[in-house]
């Protein structure tokens, strides 16, 4: 190991250290997180709308708009790409409130049902179709009505089920599974040396509560991990460490992994969020909206075009004509419907091919579909960037280069995706030439994919 290395591996591992010597701090800093998470969700309540003359710098509800969708959830999911989930267990409001009520809660059982895998990839579906439908990137009501009443009821569970855990976290939270994906990304993580556990006592070592609920002498990659340090240094074999960039989806967590995270990578990231976020801009959502107009004026049905639902179900603010009707809605739908199902066949028709290449059962389907990460990590990111640069734009600020960059990460993220998936078929199988062949499909969707995006930034 050179001197680099060993400097770097000392430095990352005594942050954990730190992290775990400044609980009293990290829980100070949580609660000013908390007031200005609540400030900023409360205050725009009580303001007028925006105007044609309010910029970012003189309107306080532009500026949250700003903050919560142009930098927090991009850079968020960039953050956690880079470094792993540090921002849930260090910064997160909705956790450390949940967390602070569990500590003072009932302490119950957490019932079997709230253990299902799906919940997560349900709940983040259900939170982005609703997000769109009330338009909540751009008005405060309805981002107060969701992340307010996610944080509601992230402190509800916490206050009934669990003793000084994050039950909600680990498994209901709509994002918990996109930050767990993501992070398999990072190249830092909590290492667990078996061989140091086993030599360690017992009775020498202090109780860790890991408000996550992870099991921690076994825990094999950090997508459930929140990265809170409390555990930094646990009968000297736990330390914070750095690992080669997406090792834990070759090798590690990746090899676990069930049908839920492949929903949530390819019909999921790589189909129903980008629709979700270009909706407004595609050609595709005018015709079928035009089509679905024309057939209610054939059939003379003018109430779904006519009909206005309160601001909580559809966007609604005719003092600044933005309302949308039923016919906009169901066309909504039926796009991220349309998006979800062609990446599933973009995707999963290769990935069922190189199971039969590899000569491997389809339970095999779901390790190699973890090498798409990267590339829906990209265009997560590249589309919530969207958000960024539209507002800024609006201002009157172009970011120069900002479009090319974004496609060239795609197309970055995508090659890196191709060459994972073939180290990942290298587990499964010996031969060259089979995993060449199995490699082909699979690379031919991922240009596919990063071609629409390429002309999304660069040619639409």
């Amino acid at each position: 190991m050179s001197t680099t290395q060993s400097f770097a591996g000392r430095f990352v591992s005594g942050l954990g250290d730190l992290l775990l010597r400044y609980q009293s701090g990290i829980r100070r800093m949580q609660w000013m997180m908390i007031a200005a998470y609540v400030a900023l969700l409360v205050v725009p309540l009580a303001l007028p709308l925006p105007g044609g003359s309010d910029y970012i710098w003189n309107n306080l509800a532009r500026f949250v708009q700003f903050v919560f969708w142009g930098v927090w959830w991009p850079f968020v999911i960039l953050g956690t790409a880079l470094v792993g989930r540090f921002w849930c267990g260090l910064l997160c409001p909705e956790g450390a409130l949940s967390e602070f009520a569990s500590e003072r809660g009932a302490g119950r059982a957490i019932p079997s049902w709230m253990k299902w895998s799906g919940w997560p990839v349900v709940a983040f579906i259900s939170t982005t179709i609703y997000g769109q439908l009330t338009s909540i990137y751009q008005y405060p009501k309805p981002a107060a009505l969701l992340l307010g009443g996610s944080t509601l009821a992230a402190m509800v569970v916490g206050a009934r089920y669990g003793k000084a855990k994050r039950v909600w976290c680990r498994f209901l939270c709509p994002v918990s599974g996109v930050f767990g994906t993501v992070s398999k990304v990072a190249p830092l993580h909590f290492r667990v040396e078996s061989d140091a556990w086993k030599r360690s006592s017992p009775a020498e070592a202090a109780g860790v509560n890991c408000a996550p609920l992870i099991p921690i002498k076994t825990m094999q990659g950090s997508s459930a991990c929140h990265m809170c340090g409390r555990c930094s240094g646990h009968r000297g074999a736990i330390r914070l460490a750095w690992r080669k960039p997406a090792a834990d989806i070759v090798f590690g967590s990746g090899r676990m992994a069930a049908r839920w995270d492949t929903i949530l990578i390819i019909p999921i990231l790589l189909g129903l969020v980008p629709a979700a976020l270009h909706w407004t801009a595609s050609g595709a959502f005018q015709a079928m909206r035009t089509w679905l107009v024309e057939r209610c004026v054939e059939l003379g049905l003018m109430w779904p075009l006519s009909l206005r639902l309160p601001w909580w179900l559809l966007t609604n603010y005719p003092s600044v004509n933005d309302v949308m009707n039923v016919v906009d809605a169901v066309s909504l739908l039926a796009f991220v419907a349309l998006g979800a199902f062609t990446s599933s066949v973009l995707f999963l028709l290769p990935l069922v091919a190189a199971t039969t290449i590899l000569r491997r059962t389809r339970k095999v389907v779901h390790h190699l579909a973890q090498a798409m990460i990267p590339l829906a990590t990209s265009s997560l990111f590249c589309g919530l960037l969207a958000l960024t640069t539209s507002q800024l734009r609006s201002d009157g600020i172009n970011l120069p280069g900002v479009d090319a960059a974004r496609g060239a990460l795609v197309v970055v993220a995508g090659l890196w995706s191709v060459g994972l998936f073939f180290r990942i078929s290298s587990v499964y199988c010996r031969s060259i030439n089979r995993r060449i062949i199995a490699t082909a499909p699979i690379a031919m969707a991922v240009a596919a994919f990063s071609a629409t995006w390429l002309f999304m930034f660069l040619g639409g």
